[in-house]
């Protein structure tokens, strides 16, 4: 392998006077106490403690002509893992990206590979960066880039193996689609964005309640903007989304996500105020799926950060309006302090009750940059759930403390680089 790789690098010598290779290392480390997380905490039995690790190493070449990026990463848990064993026994080692955008000229490139897919807020299709093991995509793109207008096209068709016959695609997963197509359209105005996003997903369908005799694809489609305005010391982002096509196969889907947030900025701190409304079905049933789920986003990063909803769960549920306010303080150089309140309400009908009101969530984290491409976070997080509570996660609410606590340190250092030019 070594002789090809060098191969590789001096036949792109040839082709591109202007060049850079890059490596480097993102490694965190995040301890976390959980006694309630996710879900309500249930009686009877202890909290959970863990150390999770991310050793990500990151390869790049950039070229006017061409950008290839390559990362591996070691997803594991301390102490998972027998010492001394020759191998490591759950598999943790994994291709993270491996992608090339070639540049066609200044305005049209295409990207094919392994691939990280973000956009605007991150809600509908984003990085997952809080999840060790991060989000990526297999896909194919096609990019368009003119000064404030650029466009994507993306595919996407998965596989398992490499199978003679048949096309069946028997992977289970949240959300795991057989195929994928998106548009998304973004423009600026001075300061000012505005996008707009088309994404269909097909998904297996099956004949029989076991699922295991394969019978076409199932569609969904998710159409909306999303915008983002300043004004002085106020800044204003909201976005629209609406789902159709199917939730199942037998089931029809319409759904929508609304969201607004206005913020103000004096000196270095921020403070804001938002409300999003994620459609939901009625837990006494309904002809047609009302439920809205935002699929491929960093969901970690809405509706409070202990993932009650839509973070692997809350899907075909009663949906949700969360309605918050957050702060952000800089009392030193190096150092921050983010605080939110949400308080959660059902958007559709619960089972045997009028009232709404599922809990109150609070949210703490600080940040202290201890070097260059080294800090540290220290979060904690409550919720004080109602009694409706138990009727979306099981369970009962009760005196039963909802908490969880994190420290998490980060080094993100580059430890290679170098370029080479036309004088060179």
């Amino acid at each position: 392998m070594r002789p090809f790789f060098i191969a590789f690098f001096l036949m792109i010598s040839y082709v591109s006077y202007s060049q850079e290779f890059t490596l480097d290392l993102d490694l965190r480390d995040r301890f976390e106490y959980r006694h309630g997380f996710s879900t309500l905490f249930p009686d009877n039995t202890e909290p959970a403690a863990f150390v999770r690790q991310r050793t990500r190493l990151k390869m790049g070449y950039t070229s006017s002509l061409l950008e290839i990026k390559l990362s591996v990463q070691d997803i594991s848990t301390w102490g998972d893992t027998r010492q001394i064993l020759p191998f490591d026994g759950n598999d943790s080692f994994m291709l993270f990206e491996a992608w090339a955008k070639i540049y066609l000229n200044e305005k049209w490139a295409i990207k094919a590979g392994r691939q990280p897919i973000s956009y605007d807020n991150q809600r509908i299709l984003g990085g997952l960066d809080w999840a060790m093991q991060g989000r990526t995509h297999d896909a194919f793109m096609i990019k368009y880039n003119k000064k404030d207008f650029k466009a994507d096209l993306a595919f996407a068709f998965s596989q398992v193996g490499e199978p003679i016959n048949g096309n069946d695609y028997n992977i289970t997963g949240f959300f795991t689609y057989k195929t994928m197509q998106f548009a998304y359209l973004s423009k600026k105005w001075d300061k000012a964005t505005v996008s707009f996003l088309f994404l269909n997903n097909g998904f297996q369908a099956y004949s029989d309640s076991a699922n295991t005799v394969a019978d076409g694809v199932y569609n969904r489609q998710t159409t909306g903007l999303y915008f983002s305005a300043p004004a002085g010391d106020f800044s204003f982002k909201g976005f629209g989304y609406y789902q159709s096509g199917k939730a199942n196969k037998n089931s029809d889907l319409s759904a929508y996500d609304l969201g607004l947030e206005v913020a103000f900025s004096p000196n270095k701190s921020v403070f804001a105020a938002g409300v999003e409304i994620l459609s939901g079905t009625d837990q006494s049933g309904s002809e047609n799926n009302n439920s809205f789920f935002p699929l491929y986003g960093t969901n970690h990063a809405f509706n409070g950060y202990m993932d009650y909803f839509y973070v692997g769960n809350h899907a075909n549920n009663v949906g949700l309006n969360d309605y918050y306010l957050s702060s952000t303080f800089k009392p030193g150089k190096n150092n921050s302090l983010k605080m939110a309140l949400h308080y959660f309400t059902a958007n559709a009908d619960l089972a045997a009750t009028d009232d709404k009101g599922l809990g109150t969530e609070i949210d703490l984290v600080y940040t202290h940059q201890i070097v260059k491409n080294v800090k540290v976070q220290a979060g904690y997080s409550h919720m004080f759930a109602s009694d409706q509570m138990s009727l979306i996660k099981g369970g009962t609410t009760n005196e039963n403390t909802n908490n969880w606590g994190w420290v998490q340190l980060f080094v993100n250092p580059n430890l290679f680089t170098h370029s080479l030019n036309k004088e060179e």
